[in-house]
């Protein structure tokens, strides 16, 4: 039986994929995510976010009375909807960091921006930003901590889903003939610093790089 690595924790019901489709699945987590007090400035009502992780940051600090004066501009369907569950508004919702950061620069430009990160953040959007003179302030509000974990035995398929996923599991783990399966472009680029074999997900959706995996291994079985 094909077996498959997954670098995060799945929910039950992404775990049950995997259970129907009859390949094996082994899941840890290869970070360990902290989130830090802020103090969050007033002046602004625009807010930036490129993760779930810096929405929960965020609002772990924030008075809760001030919710609906924010506009949100963010990467990711399942950001977005965190966001808008929490009784957020979303303006916008890119693919990925790059794509949010041009929108900002051409749509934006005269506004300024509150960027909720973590400390292992892209250097994409705070770039593009500051190219085209757009104003915005970064807060670190999470800290992702690498969890290195030696496995004594090789996966078909191993599934990633941030760079710092990948220098977490190399930290004690090589890549052998695994197939890598990334959740976007970013994952990917750190991953061909180790391997070709990799297949980018469709969509930046955790489902979507299982499923993914999913496929090739039925039409490589």
């Amino acid at each position: 039986m094909k077996t498959v690595l997954s670098t995060k924790v799945l929910s039950p019901a992404q775990k049950e994929l995997f259970l129907n489709s009859g390949i094996g699945l082994v899941s840890y987590a290869a970070l360990e995510i902290e989130y830090l007090p802020v103090k969050i400035p007033q002046d602004f009502t625009q807010l930036i976010f490129t993760s779930k992780n810096g929405v929960i940051g965020f609002l772990e600090s924030v008075d809760k009375a001030d919710i609906k004066k924010y506009t949100c501009f963010c990467v990711g369907s399942k950001t977005k909807h965190y966001l808008q569950e929490n009784g957020l508004v979303v303006g916008k919702t890119a693919e990925n960091a790059l794509e949010l950061a041009n929108y900002l620069s051409n749509h934006h430009e005269n506004e300024s921006f509150l960027f909720f990160s973590g400390n292992m953040r892209r250097p994409d959007l705070p770039e593009v930003l500051l190219n085209n003179n757009v104003r915005y302030k970064e807060i670190t509000t999470y800290q992702s901590h690498l969890k290195p974990k030696k496995f004594v035995r090789l996966f078909d398929g191993i599934l990633f889903f941030s760079p710092s996923g990948i220098k977490s599991y190399m930290h004690a783990n090589n890549l052998g003939d695994s197939v890598i399966f990334c959740i976007g472009n970013t994952t990917a680029e750190e991953a061909k610093k180790h391997t070709n074999n990799i297949i980018v997900a469709n969509r930046p959706t955790v489902e979507n790089v299982l499923v993914q995996a999913i496929k090739y291994f039925k039409e490589h079985d």
